[in-house]
């Protein structure tokens, strides 16, 4: 393997990881606050991007002019559908089962899961198309050759993911750290009843919580999108386990480790893919039909070595 080669998997493993984290985000934030492991959230991403899909097919005129122009229509219709289905997932799904035993709420994720994979598989539609989505659907492209750098190729929506995720996560820092609401975020997740003793409406931080995962899902959807061509109804389930996965990688419950256990996992696992099939040994186990495997070898390695996760405290550190 070449020096490009090797710069090149790295470079992809950067676009993936970049992806997976923001997933993560989503996984982080909510189980931060309310301890709940949303198994939707998969789900959520995936209507993200068949929200931006259905826009751009049904808006008049929309696809008549250059998809970089378009971008920030199918950004915002993405968000707004996978927000809407979040909040409403946390108001009449898990709200009624905040005081449950936590197995109810889990098992509420995992039928909610399946009823928005549904709905989608039953009831999108594009024109001329029938009702339903049985096989993956294209999503349009971003016009343009790939830029190279050294001989490593990187396509536009490629350097877009990585660039959107940045800036997300900039962002997000600073709405956590500066603003009233983020501080009342980090109060709810410290300690919900004192919280509430302090005047802080936790109801309210609980469903910006959703929200703001439900916004960078959209983004990872759409980015996603326009990276493979394709978007299916069932995509949600692979990478809703790989966004859990980075999230728990990098220390659930703590936003900068999702991001970083979101890159990491991709960079491990794009490497692992790509260079295991040029070892004459280990070539049985390499290339993309072992990825998913390679990706939870990953996280049962990190956390035998460090339970809490790359950036997670430990249970000694919180008492």
């Amino acid at each position: 393997m070449t020096l490009t080669e090797l710069i090149q998997l790295l470079a992809d493993g950067l676009v993936l990881g970049s992806m997976y984290g923001l997933i993560a985000v989503g996984y982080t934030m909510v189980y931060g606050i309310l301890q709940l492991i949303n198994f939707a959230h998969g789900e959520i991403f995936m209507l993200g991007g068949f929200g931006a899909l259905f826009v751009y097919a049904w808006v008049p005129g929309l696809q008549s002019v250059s998809l970089w122009l378009a971008l920030p229509v199918l950004l915002i219709a993405g968000i707004i559908i996978a927000v809407t289905a979040a909040v409403a997932a946390e108001r009449f799904a898990y709200r009624p089962l905040r005081r449950a035993p936590r197995l109810a709420p889990l098992i509420a994720a995992i039928g909610l899961s399946l009823f928005l994979q549904q709905v989608v598989f039953n009831f999108f539609t594009l024109p001329g198309e029938s009702v339903g989505v049985t096989a993956p659907v294209a999503f349009p492209q971003l016009p343009g050759k790939p830029l190279e750098i050294g001989g490593v190729a990187i396509s536009h929506a490629a350097v877009l993911t990585v660039v959107v995720a940045a800036l997300c996560m900039t962002g997000l820092a600073w709405f956590v750290r500066r603003t009233r609401t983020g501080r009342a975020m980090q109060a709810t997740a410290q300690d919900p009843a004192t919280a509430r003793l302090m005047g802080i409406d936790t109801d309210r931080v609980i469903v910006i919580a959703f929200a703001i995962g439900a916004v960078l899902a959209a983004v990872a959807c759409v980015t996603q999108g326009l990276r493979l061509g394709l978007i299916s109804y069932n995509m949600g389930f692979i990478a809703g386990l790989k966004g859990f996965t980075a999230a728990v990688l990098g220390g659930i419950g703590n936003i900068r480790g999702a991001m970083l256990g979101g890159v990491v996992l991709g960079v491990a696992e794009s490497a692992a893919s790509g260079i295991l099939p040029h070892i004459p040994s280990l070539s049985m186990f390499g290339g993309s039909v072992w990825k998913d495997v390679w990706a939870f070898v990953i996280l049962i390695v990190v956390l035998l070595i460090r339970p809490q996760g790359l950036l997670g405290e430990r249970v000694a550190d919180r008492a």
